[in-house]
């Protein structure tokens, strides 16, 4: 069904990354690292304690005296629930038939760092990350199945990076990343189909899947006033994916009746992934104890639509195979954390970080504001080898949805929760 293209290099080296509900605005993700975890990544772009660093500031590649490998699992447990608040007597569909519990599956997601200096004033650094993943999935019978079916997108950032000391005070560093990404879309008739005798609930009248490979880049600069102070800035641009795929559905027309089922055509979607800006600092303010703080922008007032597109395709537009507006705005994240270096073996961690949402809600991206509460440790096992463990619940804010099933349909209510569980493990070593 799908087109694969991508390197098999690169896909051998990521096949590992899983797809997940967002745990940031919107379907972003800030899952980098065990030791940002249990800061609840506040400071990120300027602490630099372990190859992680890469993912926010390469910039900061220069503190790094010897080549340092990072590799770190996380567990994400999501628990979104959805609770129908409204009748849709059109449909002889009841308020409760609009439940749905669970709809964002559990998922791991690894990431690989490796920084390597390579004088006192240069350094190349590799990282294999993901800043946007979304999966939800509701029961193929589901009531409200026109606009909660499966919905799915997996990315993989696979991002060289250099950096240069300017002086004592001034590093800049900058990357190229190829992302690669893979989506399904998947709308069902549900209780739409009684209107329809060769339809049944499970019907699937958008069935859109495809992957593609496309580019980004990031910048970023560290000053460090001296060892106690510095300040990190980063900005990693916008990408604009061109999925090519398959596409079934109500709109590319009748192959078979009974059963009844659609033409798979050839089609195309154009998905905007927004940029990301950050601020960080570190300051320490004992020989034990530290504070640090971010404050992160994310563009997504660029994601304006879904579109899927084919010349063998009609939906009451020509060509146009699927097409759904979405109100996406601006959206910022902040945090603040606290380390303290309780010995030369460890190191504790605790951090507070704020979500802002970014979404107009639909049941497919149930965005929300959400609070973040993080505890971690590291421990120096050997002089070259270091672990870090941290943990957080995410506590997100009940929000109302409205969505509309169809034109000519009345709309869905739903009042929707959301909170989820972390843990991520980390391995370091210096060489």
């Amino acid at each position: 069904m799908k087109q694969h293209t991508l390197a098999l290099t690169l896909t051998s080296v990521l096949a590992a990354m899983a797809m997940q509900q967002a745990h940031a605005a919107a379907f972003n993700l800030n899952e980098h690292s065990a030791s940002g975890l249990g800061r609840a990544f506040a400071g990120e772009a300027a602490i630099a304690d372990n190859a992680s660093v890469l993912s926010r500031n390469p910039a900061a590649m220069s503190r790094f005296k010897s080549m340092e490998l990072s590799v770190a699992g996380t567990y994400v447990q999501p628990n979104i629930d959805l609770q129908g608040q409204s009748d849709i007597s059109a449909l002889g569909v009841s308020a409760s038939d609009l439940d749905a519990q669970d709809i964002a599956p559990s998922a791991f997601v690894p990431t690989f760092y490796l920084i390597q200096p390579l004088n006192e004033q240069w350094a190349w650094g590799l990282a294999l990350f993901t800043n946007f993943g979304l999966s939800t999935e509701f029961d193929n019978n589901y009531a409200a199945g026109l606009i909660g079916g499966k919905t799915e997108l997996m990315t993989y950032n696979f991002n060289p990076n250099i950096s240069y000391r300017l002086n004592d005070q001034w590093s800049f560093g900058g990357g190229i990343s190829a992302v690669y990404a893979d989506a399904t879309l998947i709308r069902r008739a549900g209780a739409a189909s009684a209107s329809n005798p060769l339809m049944s609930d499970d019907t699937a009248l958008v069935d859109l899947s495809g992957d593609t490979l496309d580019w980004g880049w990031n910048v970023s600069s560290l000053f460090e006033l001296n060892e106690a102070n510095r300040w990190g800035l980063s900005y990693r641009s916008g990408t604009t994916l061109t999925f090519k795929g398959k596409f079934s559905g109500s709109a590319s027309g009748v192959s078979s009746m009974s059963p009844l089922t659609f033409n798979e055509v050839d089609g195309t979607l154009d998905l905007e992934l927004p940029a990301i800006a950050e601020f960080s600092g570190y300051h320490l303010l004992s020989q034990q104890f530290a504070v640090h703080y971010s404050v992160q922008w994310t563009d997504w007032s660029v994601f304006k639509e879904l579109t899927a597109n084919s010349p063998d395709c009609n939906d009451g537009t020509a060509g146009e195979c699927f097409s759904k507006p979405e109100e996406f705005s601006d959206s910022w994240r902040y945090a603040i954390g606290g380390t303290y270096y309780l010995n030369n073996l460890w190191t504790l961690r605790a951090g507070l970080a704020l979500d802002r949402q970014a979404a107009h809600n639909v049941i497919s991206i149930p965005d929300t504001e959400r609070l973040w509460y993080s505890l971690g440790t590291s421990y120096q096992a050997t002089p070259a080898l270091s672990l870090d463990v941290g943990v957080a619940y995410l506590q997100g804010k009940d929000v109302t949805i409205s969505e509309q099933l169809s034109a000519g349909l009345p709309n869905a209510e739903y009042q929707s929760s959301a909170s989820a569980f972390l843990a991520s493990a980390q391995a370091n070593y210096r060489f």
